[in-house]
């Protein structure tokens, strides 16, 4: 039992070192700006963490409307599949970059969202964490059917509220 723990928790930090470099070079440089910013403004961050990308993402907030919104809100659980914006009811495709390829790819586009975003939701501009957080959540932690996080390179699966 300790033996399958370790192997799966060596596989857990390699595929979580790895994971930047999934993204394209541009992406890349952001990621790194990100984790330049988050260790400035916390001296104990080490790297983003899939895990709180998920409680920020699936989390309730009081948000711009004053009315209790999560991200889910909008963009679902099911990161494959369309969501539907709570304010306007337009379709938003999915986020997920397996399923929709042009997703986490430009820069200013994955800024303008996140800052737009975290506004809605979180009443505020997110951190440099936070960002790095849910990027990294974006990126590998999807979800299946059964509302579990499927983490494709650690052969982890954590099931969800």
């Amino acid at each position: 039992m300790k033996r399958s723990f370790i192997i799966i928790s060596s596989i857990t930090i390699l595929a979580t070192a790895s994971l930047a470099k999934d993204f394209n070079p541009d992406m890349q440089n952001y990621i790194q700006q990100l984790k330049g910013q988050a260790k400035k403004q916390n001296s104990s961050f080490s790297d983003f963490d899939i895990k709180r990308g998920e409680e920020i993402f699936t989390s309730a907030h009081l948000g711009k409307r004053g009315e209790n919104i999560s991200c889910t809100s909008c963009h679902n659980i099911n990161l494959s599949q369309n969501g539907k914006n709570h304010f306007t009811n337009k379709t938003i495709k999915p986020l997920s970059p397996s399923t929709n390829p042009d997703r986490l790819v430009d820069v200013r586009e994955v800024k303008k969202w996140l800052k737009r975003n975290f506004k809605d939701v979180y009443n505020r501009v997110g951190t440099a964490q936070e960002k790095g957080d849910v990027l990294y959540k974006f990126k590998i932690g999807e979800k299946d059917e059964t509302n579990t996080i499927i983490y494709p390179f650690t052969f982890k699966r954590i099931v969800c509220g």
